[in-house]
C-alpha cells in the first residue's frame, strides 16, 4: 500500500484551513502592537507583551504534536486539534480589539494581553497538526508541492488580514479614528471578519480531507520496509508516553539539528519586524515621537503597516508557485539560501528608503524570504523524519521558531530603549543581520531527499 496521489483540488482543500489561520495571524502580527500601544503599552514594552506567543508555542506545540501522533477519533487524527484551536482563536480575535469593554473589571491592557495569550495558544494548537497533516497525507513526490500550496494559501490569508482595515476605511467608510484609549472601528470589524473566515476555512479542510487511519499507516510502513510480514509488527509495541518528547528531542535527526540554526536566525528577524514595524514607521517616516500612540497620523501609519505587510504576503504567493520549479533545478538548499539573502538585504534597505511608498520595494524582498521560510525548511525536514513521529517532531521543530522569538522578546525592548534611543528602526536593521546569518547557515544543512535523488 502506498499513499495515493492527490489531485490539485484535494491538495488545496488539504491546506485551505491555513488561509483562515494566517488571516488571523496577520491581523495579530500587523495590528497587535498598535492595539497594545492604544491601551497604554510603551514602545520598549511591546516585545515583552509579544513574549506570550513564543512561550505558549514552546509548551503547547510539542504537546499537541505528541498527542496528535497518538490520537484517532471519528473526526480523525489531526483534525480535532486544529478545530478546537480555530474556535478558541476566533474568540480571541473578536475580543482583543474590544478589551476596553471590560475596564469595569480589569485595565484594558491586561484584558488585551489575555486575549493575545488565548489567540497565541489557539494558533499554536492549530499550526503544527496542520503541517503534520500535509506530511501525513502526501507522498514524497507531492510533499514540496503540498507545502508550496500551503504557502500560497497562507499568503492569500495574510493579504486579506493585512489589507482589511485599510479597505474597510477607504472603501466602506468605516472610521479609522477613535478616542484615546479605544481601537478604531475599522480595526474591530477586521478582527470580527477574520474570526469568521478562520472557522469557515478550517471546516473546509475538515469536510474535504481524508486522513489515513493507524492501520493504513502501518500498511504503508510495511510496504516501505518490506522486512516484516504482519501489520501488527509495524505498529508501536508500547503506548507512547509524554516523556518520549524529551527522548525524541535528544534523538532528533541530523538534518533537523542543522535546520534548527537556520530557523533560529530566520525567526529572530521576523519577530523583530512584527513587533517594531509600526513604531519604526511612525517615527522614521511620519516623524512622530515614540510617545505618540493615539494621534490620527499614528493610526494612518498603522493602516499603512497593514498595506506593507499585505505586500510581502502577496509577493509570497507567486514566489511560492515558482519555488517548486526553482528548487527542482537549484536544490532546496540553494533556493532557501538565496531567498534569505534577499530578505536580509531588504531589511537593511528600509532605513534608506526616501518615503513610505518606497517601502513597497523592500517588502517585495521580504516576501521572497517569507515564501521560502514557510515551505523549504518543512519540505527538507519531512524527508528526514519517521512518519510515526511526524507530529511530535514538527512540534519540537517549533522550538527553533519560538526560542529566537523569546530571546528577541527579552532583549528587543531594552535594545530599542537604551541602545537605539527609542528609535525602533534599528530593530529592523538587526533583523537584517540575523536573516543574512540564517542564509549562510543553510550551507551546513544535509537534504536527505536530495541525496537520495542524486544517488
Amino acid at each position: 500500500m502506498q499513499k495515493r496521489r492527490l489531485s490539485t483540488a484535494e491538495i488545496i482543500y488539504l491546506s485551505f484551513g491555513f488561509l483562515g489561520i494566517q488571516m488571523g495571524f496577520a491581523l495579530q502580527n500587523g495590528f497587535a502592537s498598535r492595539i497594545l500601544q492604544t491601551f497604554g503599552a510603551e514602545v520598549h514594552q511591546l516585545s515583552w507583551f509579544w513574549l506570550i506567543a513564543p512561550v505558549t508555542g514552546l509548551i503547547v506545540q510539542p504537546l499537541v504534536g505528541h498527542y496528535s501522533d497518538n490520537t484517532w477519533t471519528k473526526l480523525g487524527r489531526r483534525k480535532p486539534y486544529f478545530l478546537i484551536g480555530a474556535i478558541l482563536a476566533s474568540i480571541g480575535l473578536i475580543l482583543l480589539p474590544q478589551a476596553d469593554l471590560f475596564i469595569a473589571f480589569l485595565p484594558a491592557l491586561w484584558v488585551g494581553t489575555g486575549m493575545l495569550m488565548i489567540m497565541d495558544i489557539s494558533f499554536n494548537i492549530s499550526m503544527e497538526p496542520f503541517r503534520a497533516l500535509v506530511a501525513d497525507v502526501l507522498n514524497k513526490e507531492q510533499r514540496t508541492l503540498g507545502f508550496t500550496t500551503q504557502t500560497i494559501l497562507i499568503g492569500i490569508g495574510a493579504v486579506l488580514g493585512s489589507w482589511l482595515p485599510y479597505v474597510l476605511s477607504e472603501y466602506f467608510d468605516i472610521s479609522n479614528r477613535a478616542e484615546d484609549g479605544t481601537v478604531p472601528l475599522n480595526l474591530i470589524w477586521s478582527f470580527i471578519i477574520g474570526a469568521i473566515v478562520l472557522v469557515v476555512s478550517i471546516l473546509v479542510t475538515i469536510f474535504n480531507t481524508r486522513e489515513y487511519s493507524p492501520e493504513e499507516i502501518a500498511l504503508i510502513e510495511k510496504a516501505k520496509s518490506k522486512e516484516i510480514d504482519q501489520v501488527e509488527e509495524v505498529a508501536p509495541k508500547e503506548k507512547a508516553k509524554l516523556s518520549d518528547i524529551f527522548t525524541d528531542f535528544v534523538k532528533m535527526p541530523e538534518t533537523m539539528k542543522q535546520l534548527s540554526w537556520v530557523q533560529f536566525f530566520s525567526w529572530f528577524a521576523l519577530f523583530g519586524m512584527w513587533v517594531f514595524f509600526t513604531p519604526a514607521l511612525a517615527q522614521h517616516f511620519y516623524g512622530l515621537p515614540h510617545t505618540d500612540s493615539s494621534s490620527e497620523l499614528f493610526n494612518q501609519a498603522g493602516d499603512w503597516v497593514g498595506i506593507l505587510f499585505g505586500v510581502y504576503n502577496l509577493v509570497s504567493i507567486p514566489v511560492a508557485l515558482s519555488l517548486h520549479k526553482v528548487a527542482s533545478k537549484l536544490g532546496r538548499k540553494k533556493t532557501h539560501l538565496y531567498a534569505l539573502l534577499i530578505g536580509g538585504i531588504s531589511f537593511f534597505s528600509i532605513y534608506f528608503m526616501p518615503d513610505r511608498y518606497w517601502l513597497i520595494l523592500p517588502m517585495i524582498g521580504i516576501g521572497i524570504a517569507w515564501a521560502s521560510i514557510l515551505s523549504m525548511p518543512y519540505a527538507i525536514l519531512a524527508g528526514a523524519l519517521n512518519p510515526k513521529k511526524m507530529g511530535v517532531y514538527m512540534g519540537i521543530f517549533n522550538f527553533f521558531i519560538v526560542l529566537p522569538q523569546i530571546l528577541n522578546g527579552l532583549i528587543g525592548g531594552p535594545l530599542v530603549k537604551y541602545a537605539y534611543g527609542n528609535q525602533a528602526i534599528f530593530a529592523l536593521m538587526l533583523s537584517g543581520v540575523s536573516m543574512i546569518i540564517a542564509a549562510f547557515l543553510v550551507l551546513k544543512v544535509k537534504d536527505v531527499d536530495d541525496i537520495q535523488i542524486k544517488k
